[in-house]
């Protein structure tokens, strides 16, 4: 062979040998300056290798720990703890424990969040040999969490405060107390779907002249603060109207009026609302009631003899939608023990079992049934322990009013 052929193969096996301890001070790099820390234990936890991160890290020379510590050593007291009755177990059982979360103590006394893998190396026996450990830096991911946090306890604060505020305008929307109308017994619930949301329904009762009464019952479209304005719209232009003109169908035109002008065009808004106009009956005592609906479902009447029925107000059209809306009018005289009552279409929409079935209007005329002969305050309770039953089935608030004719008084009852 040629000298260029003896030259040529001494420079591969030069080039070779440079390449290899290139590699080789490589690894060893990347060993020593990984973006992780990297310990090698023997098996009772003395540190046998370290790379240069975890030094840094821990701000520790490397003959402080190789030979010296035991990789519990460098845990805080709850990490050691932790270390000794859960991960070291683990450890020799699976010989595997992968992303426990611990803190390791650095030389200055400062913590350091960490991320801590190991994994038992065995010989070709089986037998083990060594704990070779990952040491990831969780400073990071901390601070995110602890962000997170802070994110978490703020949007619950916000919550609360919304709450509270969803709360009060809901109280403003209704009337604290319902006003005493002599010769009746009258009660009423709100029951709140959803504590997030103002809800849109509304009722009230209240003195007119002559010794009559005004009451309404109504449920405006949609929720949140859009509904609340239109909800104290509504009931403040039904008790003005009512004052202006107490005719239920003059009252309901009215607000009818008002909300169509108020709310044309590209928002329209519009609700529905039973008025009643409530009479006393002079010498035969009792009630006459006038009651007009706006496009709301039909009161229930429990009679004095245990008959319950709807009162039928057909054909009467959502209140602000048209110019001239169509009202429906009936009148009925409550007698001693008998009980009027109104409510919200929450309670008929409501679901009864996750199929979807609705509680509907036939479920309640058979509730009312059931209750019949009863009274205003009896009839009021009874439909929320209905509601509290329904539970999340129902999804929309409901607002239940009820009147009744107190039967006189037996004389052992005096």
């Amino acid at each position: 062979m040629s000298d260029d052929g003896h030259h040529h193969e001494a420079g591969s096996a030069d080039e070779q040998a440079a390449f290899s301890a290139l590699l080789e001070d490589s690894v060893e790099d990347l060993y020593e300056n990984a973006p992780c820390g990297y310990l090698s234990t023997l098996l009772d936890g003395q540190i046998a290798k370290v790379n240069t991160t975890l030094l840094d890290w821990l701000g520790y020379r490397r003959e402080d720990l190789v030979g010296r510590r035991r990789f519990s050593d460098l845990l805080t007291v709850g990490g050691k703890l932790y270390h000794e009755t859960h991960f070291a177990p683990l450890l020799s059982m699976q010989g595997e424990v992968r992303g426990i979360a611990l803190e390791l103590k650095a030389a200055d006394g400062a913590r350091l969040p960490v991320l801590v893998t190991s994994t038992v190396k065995t010989g070709t026996d089986g037998q083990p040999l060594l704990i070779r450990t990952t040491v990831t830096d969780a400073r990071d991911r901390r601070a995110y969490e602890a962000e997170l946090l802070r994110a978490r306890q703020e949007a619950d604060r916000e919550r609360d405060r919304l709450e509270v505020l969803a709360a009060t305008l809901q109280r403003t929307l209704l009337p604290p107390v319902l006003d005493d109308v002599p010769g009746l017994d009258v009660a009423a619930h709100y029951h709140i779907a959803s504590i997030d949301e103002v809800g849109g329904d509304f009722y009230d009762l209240f003195p007119l002249a002559d010794g009559t009464w005004g009451l309404f019952l109504g449920d405006v479209c949609g929720k949140g603060a859009a509904a609340a304005a239109l909800t104290s719209l509504t009931r403040y232009t039904l008790r003005a109207a009512a004052v202006y003109d107490p005719d239920p169908a003059a009252v309901l035109s009215n607000l009818n009026t008002v909300l169509n002008h108020e709310y044309d065009g590209t928002d329209p808004r519009f609700c529905t609302v039973i008025f009643g106009l409530l009479t006393p009956g002079g010498d035969e005592g009792g009630f006459r009631i006038t009651l007009a609906s706006g496009g709301h479902p039909p009161a229930v009447l429990m009679r004095a003899d245990g008959s319950a029925d709807y009162l039928p107000t057909p054909g009467g059209q959502l209140l602000g939608v048209l110019p001239d809306a169509h009202i429906a009018l009936t009148t009925v005289r409550l007698g001693p023990g008998d009980t009027l009552l109104l409510y919200t279409d929450g309670l008929t929409e409501a679901h009864t079992d996750q199929s979807g079935e609705r509680y509907g209007d036939e479920s309640l005329l058979d509730f009312a049934r059931s209750l019949s002969p009863t009274s205003a305050s009896d009839t009021v309770q009874a439909l929320s322990d209905l509601l509290d039953a329904l539970g999340a089935g129902v999804d929309d608030d409901t607002a239940v009013l009820a009147v009744n004719v107190p039967r006189p008084l037996s004389e052992e009852q005096r």
